[in-house]
């Protein structure tokens, strides 16, 4: 069977939001977290209209800005949702494009081993988001254990090194501190994390 994904979205022409130079973001449907403040709350839910591609179909949709992704070192960033629950869509996809474009993750890393150790031969770079190391405050905001997260933060720094790894790590009015947060930092520096993304979370986009 032809490996699909279910894309509900792409979105070109964007500039040093996703990565460097110009970027199409993809957007895939499905997320193992129910985050307090989800900015894509339509990326898990059952009714979003999303459509099932395959590797080739997503390729010739956004090849036609290959010229720009050629000339400025930008690509395709997949995000979601959780893009990494698609690893083998990515690697097939990767196939395709070789190594022309630039290639990132948006990903909480909350996902099974195997898809790390997949994406991490396909992936440029990875924009992790990290919630906070503390598992209590991170069961309190995502409903899920951060254990996995870590652990799988280990070994994608083992494998494509920090150079390739950006850890964004918010404050989240009512979860979260700037003491927590400096935890967190620490932590994660010991694990060798060398990029960070600190910003605050806008309380407004709250989901029921």
């Amino acid at each position: 069977m032809a490996v699909t994904a279910p894309v509900i979205t792409y979105s070109r022409l964007r500039m040093t939001t996703d990565g460097e130079g110009v970027t199409t973001l993809v957007i895939f449907h499905d997320c193992p977290l129910r985050c307090k403040y989800c900015l894509n709350p339509y990326s898990f839910a059952t009714d979003t209209k999303r459509e099932d591609l395959t590797p080739e179909q997503l390729y010739d949709k956004v090849k036609i800005d290959d010229l720009y992704f050629v000339a400025t070192g930008g690509g395709v960033t997949f995000g979601g949702g959780e893009p990494l629950l698609r690893a083998d869509f990515l690697k097939e996809f990767r196939a395709l494009c070789g190594d022309r474009w630039h290639l990132c993750a948006e990903t909480s890393l909350n996902v099974p081993r195997e898809a790390v150790l997949t994406a991490a031969n396909c992936m440029d770079m990875f924009y992790v988001d990290c919630k906070d190391t503390n598992p209590a405050i991170y069961r309190a905001y995502t409903g899920k254990d951060n254990g996995e997260m870590l652990e799988n933060l280990r070994t994608l720094i083992s494998l494509v090194g920090a150079e390739r790894v950006m850890v964004r790590v918010p404050l989240i009015p009512g979860y979260n501190t700037e003491s927590d947060r400096e935890k967190s930092r620490a932590l994660l520096e010991s694990m060798g994390v060398t990029q960070f993304d600190f910003f605050t979370y806008k309380t407004e986009r709250r989901t029921p």
